[in-house]
C-alpha cells in the first residue's frame, strides 16, 4: 500500500487541513470540512482529488517536465513571448495521456462516487487546487480553471488534463513570476466532486465579515440563479444579504440587516447535446423580482459561516449552493479571507470630496476611497498594451486575464457585477477605489475624460464628471487618548456606518431617519398607506414597482426602515443608538413620491408642521406608527436593544406627553425592554421647562442650530446674516449651560450632536466645563475630537 505522499488520489473523508502539500488548500479546505463539519450540520459535497504525487507522475511521462522547464526558462530570457509560452506548454500538456497508474484510480473512485448517489454517471465539478493557490502569501484565487457538469470516465480524465494544463494559462504564468513562485515548484491537485444542482436553484458566494469596511461582526451573502461562476466571476448583479453575527445565537431573532435584491439578468444551467456542459441563459421577470434566498436559509447560511469561522480561526470566503432537486444547501468551498482581515485593525484612511460635480454614473462601491484621472474604456484584456497607467479602468466586466492592467490603474468602474465580483475582490486586494455593476458605464464614458470615482460617501459609489479636489487623512486609533466626555458619531447612511466601525466612538449620538426614508424607501408613507386613492398616477406607478415583492405595500416601509436602522445599531453594537425619528419640513416631505397630496404648502416650514407635532396629528398619526413599528421591529425581532429613540423639535410638555402615549399605544414603552427616550433641545422651551422635560426623557440632545437660530432669532440659510448666527454667543451658551444643570439634577444626561464643536475648540471647552455629558459629531470629525477634549479634562483636573 503506498504512503499517503505516494498515493494517486484520496477520498476528501481523508484529507485534513495540513494536507496542502498534498492537494492544495482548495481541496484541502474540502475534506476538513467533510471531515469535521458534519456534527455541526454544515452540508459538503462528497468526492476525492487526485494529488501532487498524481501530476508529477504526469509530468514525468515523455520528459514533460523538462520541456515545460526549457520553455519557462527561455521565457524568463525574454527569448519566446508569454502567449507562445503558455500556448506551447498547455499543448504538450493536453496532447499526453494520462498513464494508466493515474487514470485507473481516477477511474475507479469516479465509479465508486457514483454508486455512492445511486447512478451510471454522477455529474461533477471538477476544480484546479495548486500548492500555493488560496494562501495567505497567495491570495489570487481563480488563477486556474473548473470545468461543471462533467459526467463519465472520459470525459472526467480530460477535464482533470484541462485543470493539469490550466496551471499554464497567461494569467497564472504571470502570477507567479511577480510573486516569485518557482513554476516547476507547484503542483496541481485536481478536485472532483459531485456537482450540486444549483443550475435549478440558486448558488453564491458569502464572506463571514464585511467585505468593504472590514467589519468582523457581519456575514455578507451574495446569491444569484442558477451555477454560481456567474456571481464569483462578476457577470451578473446578484442579490446581497447581510446579517449580523452576535445576534444570530438567539433563534428567537432574524438579524438580516440587509436585503437588497439583484437583478440577476441572467443564469448558468447544464447544457446538453454538444461540446459545452453549461450555458448561459436569461432570467425570467419573475426570477429578477424574487429574492434567491429565503430568510431561514440566509440565516442557515450565516450560522454556517459563524461555525466554518470558529473552526479555521480566521475571517472565510465561502461558496455555497442550493440544489434546485432536494432543497438542501450546501458548501462547495472555503478558504481564508486574505484582504480585510489582513489589514492593520488601528489604521483608517478617511477620505473627504470637497467639491462635487454632475453624476455621470452610479453603482456599489467597492472600498472607501476616492480616485480622480482620465478614463479609459478598455473591452478586452487583449488591449492591455493600450492601457495607460494611471488611468481610471472603465470596462464591462473582469477575470484573472485583467489583473496586469489592474495592477496599472487608479480605479475600476464595471458595467457589472456585484460587492464579490471579480473585479470587487481585485480592487479591494490592490487597494483601489472601484463602482462595480454601473450598468452603463462602458457607454457614458469616453477615453480621455477627467472623471472622478467616490467610493466615499456610503454604500454607492458615484462616479463624477472632472477631476474634483479631494483630501485624504491618516488615522492611527491606537494613538487616540480615553475621555470623560463620550465622543459619539452622528451617521445618516447605513453603509457609513459600517465604514467607521473601527473609531474608538461610544455610540451614536443622532442617527437620522430621513436619509433612509429619503434614499432607500423613497415613498411618503402616507402615499403608501392610502395608495388606492392616489390622484397622481406616475406615483402610483413608482410605488407599485418599488413595492412589486410586498404583498401589503406598508410592509415595505417598515422592514426598509427597520434594516437600515438596524444596520446603524449594528455599527456601535452594544453601544447606544439614539434614532431621530422623522424630522423632515413640509417642503421635504412633499418631495417623497407620492408626498405632495399629503403635505400642506407653508411659508416657513422651518417653524411649521414638523416634528413632534406630526406624530399626534390625524394628518400623519397613521405615518408615525409605522416608524414605530420599524423601531420596535428593529429593537424587538431583528435583535437591537441598543436602540433607542429621540424626538425632534417637541415644543411643549402636553406635546411630549401626546407622543410618549402614542409610542406606548404601538409597544414602545419607555423603560421596556430597556428602551430609553430622549428629546432634542433645540426650542427655547425645551430649556425654560427643562425641569418637566427632564422628568418625561432620559436624556435632552443639544440640537446647536436649531437653539441658535431660535434664540437669536436668526434664519440660519440666510446670508446676510451669517456673521449674527454662531453658536459662541453669551445667550446661546447661557441656554446650554442652564439646560445641562437642570437636567443634571433630576439625573438626565445631555449631549450635543450639531456640528459647533468640531468647528470651535473654545466652544468645546465650554461644554465639558460645563458638564456635557457626550459630544456626538460628523465620524471624520471624531478623531480630533477625542484629542481636543482629553487636553480640555487634563486641562481642568490640573487647575482643581
Amino acid at each position: 500500500m503506498n504512503t499517503k505522499n505516494e498515493t494517486i488520489l484520496l477520498w476528501y473523508a481523508d484529507i485534513k487541513a495540513e494536507d496542502v502539500a498534498l492537494v492544495g488548500g482548495k481541496n484541502a479546505s474540502l475534506g476538513e470540512m467533510i471531515n469535521t463539519m458534519k456534527e455541526q450540520e454544515i452540508n459538503v459535497p462528497d468526492g476525492f482529488a487526485t494529488t501532487a504525487y498524481a501530476y508529477r507522475l504526469f509530468l514525468a511521462q515523455e520528459g514533460l517536465d523538462t520541456k515545460i522547464r526549457e520553455l519557462t526558462d527561455r521565457f524568463r530570457q525574454g527569448k519566446i513571448t508569454l502567449e507562445s509560452t503558455g500556448k506551447a506548454i498547455r499543448r504538450l500538456m493536453l496532447n499526453t495521456e494520462f498513464p494508466k497508474a493515474i487514470a485507473d484510480p481516477v477511474r475507479a473512485a469516479y465509479r465508486e462516487l457514483s454508486q455512492r448517489y445511486g447512478v451510471d454517471d454522477v455529474d461533477v465539478a471538477v476544480r484546479s487546487s495548486a500548492t500555493a493557490e488560496d494562501l495567505p502569501e497567495a491570495s489570487f484565487a481563480g488563477q486556474h480553471e473548473s470545468f461543471l457538469n462533467i459526467s463519465g470516465e472520459d470525459d472526467l480524465i480530460d477535464a482533470c488534463r484541462r485543470c493539469y494544463a490550466s496551471l499554464f494559462t497567461d494569467r497564472a504564468i504571470v502570477y507567479r513570476e511577480q510573486n516569485g513562485f518557482d513554476h516547476m515548484s507547484i503542483a496541481l491537485s485536481a478536485g472532483i466532486q459531485k456537482m450540486v444542482r444549483s443550475d435549478l436553484a440558486g448558488s453564491g458566494v458569502m464572506f463571514s465579515l464585511d467585505t468593504d469596511s472590514g467589519f468582523p461582526d457581519v456575514v455578507v451573502i451574495n446569491a444569484a440563479w442558477g451555477l454560481g461562476e456567474n456571481v464569483v466571476q462578476g457577470a451578473v448583479n446578484p442579490d446581497e444579504y447581510r446579517v449580523f453575527k452576535p445576534l444570530l445565537a438567539n433563534r428567537k431573532l432574524c438579524p438580516i440587516i440587509e436585503k437588497e435584491l439583484g437583478s440577476k439578468e441572467e443564469k448558468m444551467v447544464y447544457a446538453s447535446g454538444g461540446s459545452k456542459t453549461t450555458k448561459n441563459e436569461k432570467t425570467t421577470r419573475e426570477e429578477r423580482n424574487a429574492f434567491v434566498l429565503t430568510d431561514s436559509e440566509i440565516l442557515r447560511l450565516s450560522n454556517w459561516a459563524v461555525l466554518i469561522e470558529k473552526h479555521y480561526g480566521e475571517p472565510m470566503d465561502m461558496e455555497w449552493a442550493r440544489d434546485g432537486q432536494t432543497g438542501a444547501l450546501f458548501i462547495v468551498q472555503a478558504r481564508p479571507e486574505t484582504v480585510q482581515s489582513r489589514k492593520r485593525s488601528t489604521a483608517l484612511k478617511s477620505f473627504k470630496l470637497n467639491e462635487k460635480g454632475a453624476v455621470i454614473a452610479k453603482g456599489i462601491a467597492i472600498g472607501e476611497a476616492i480616485a480622480a484621472g482620465k478614463a479609459q474604456v478598455i473591452e478586452s484584456p487583449r488591449d492591455i498594451d493600450r492601457f495607460k497607467r494611471g488611468s481610471i479602468l472603465i470596462t464591462s466586466m473582469t477575470d484573472p486575464d485583467w489583473v496586469p492592467i489592474m495592477k496599472q490603474a487608479a480605479g475600476i468602474i464595471t458595467d457589472h457585477g456585484g460587492r464579490t465580483s471579480h473585479a470587487a475582490i481585485v480592487s479591494r486586494e490592490l487597494g483601489l477605489p472601484a463602482v462595480v455593476g454601473t450598468g452603463s458605464a462602458t457607454d457614458k464614458l469616453r477615453d480621455g475624460m477627467p472623471i472622478t470615482l467616490s467610493c466615499a460617501e456610503g454604500e454607492d459609489g458615484i462616479v463624477y464628471d472632472g477631476e474634483l479636489d479631494f483630501t485624504e487623512t491618516d488615522i492611527d486609533i491606537d494613538s487616540l487618548p480615553k475621555t470623560r466626555t463620550d465622543i459619539m458619531m452622528n451617521i445618516a447612511t447605513p453603509a457609513a456606518a459600517l465604514r467607521w466601525w473601527r473609531l474608538p466612538a461610544q455610540g451614536i449620538g443622532l442617527a437620522r431617519m430621513e436619509f433612509i426614508i429619503n434614499n432607500i424607501i423613497k415613498i411618503h408613507p402616507m402615499a403608501l398607506l392610502n395608495v388606492e386613492n392616489l390622484r397622481d398616477r406616475k406615483a402610483r406607478r413608482q410605488i407599485d414597482k418599488l413595492t412589486r415583492n410586498y404583498a401589503n405595500k406598508v410592509e415595505y416601509f417598515v422592514d426598509h426602515l427597520s434594516k437600515g436602522i438596524a444596520m446603524i445599531a449594528a455599527s456601535q453594537y452594544p453601544h447606544k443608538v439614539l434614532v431621530r425619528m422623522s424630522d423632515f419640513k413640509t417642503n421635504e416631505y412633499a418631495n417623497l413620491i407620492g408626498g405632495k397630496e399629503f403635505e400642506p404648502k407653508e411659508e416657513n416650514p422651518m417653524l411649521g408642521f414638523r416634528g413632534a407635532s406630526r406624530y399626534y396629528n390625524p394628518k400623519y398619526r397613521p405615518a408615525f406608527d409605522l416608524e414605530c413599528r420599524a423601531v420596535k421591529k428593529a429593537r424587538e425581532e431583528i435583535g437591537f436593544d441598543n436602540i433607542m429613540v429621540m424626538i425632534p423639535f417637541c415644543r411643549t410638555v402636553k406635546e411630549a406627553d401626546n407622543v410618549i402615549q402614542v409610542m406606548k399605544s404601538n409597544g414602545l414603552k419607555r423603560g421596556e425592554h430597556g428602551l430609553k427616550l430622549y428629546v432634542m433641545c433645540e426650542i427655547p422651551a425645551n430649556v425654560i421647562l427643562a425641569d418637566e422635560f427632564a422628568q418625561r426623557f432620559d436624556g435632552f440632545s443639544i440640537g446647536s442650530n436649531d437653539l441658535t437660530q431660535l434664540v437669536l432669532g436668526v434664519d440660519r440659510d440666510n446670508d446676510a446674516l451669517k456673521e449674527i448666527f454662531d453658536e459662541r454667543n453669551k445667550a446661546v451658551e447661557t441656554f446650554i449651560e442652564e439646560v445641562i444643570v437642570k437636567a443634571h439634577h433630576h439625573g438626565t444626561t445631555v449631549g450635543i450632536c450639531g456640528q459647533a464643536p468640531s468647528d470651535y475648540p473654545e466652544f468645546t471647552a465650554f461644554l465639558v466645563r460645563c458638564g456635557i455629558d457626550s459630544i456626538s459629531l460628523n465620524p471624520d470629525s471624531v478623531p480630533k475630537m477625542i484629542d481636543t477634549v482629553a487636553s480640555i479634562e487634563r486641562s481642568i483636573s490640573e487647575h482643581l
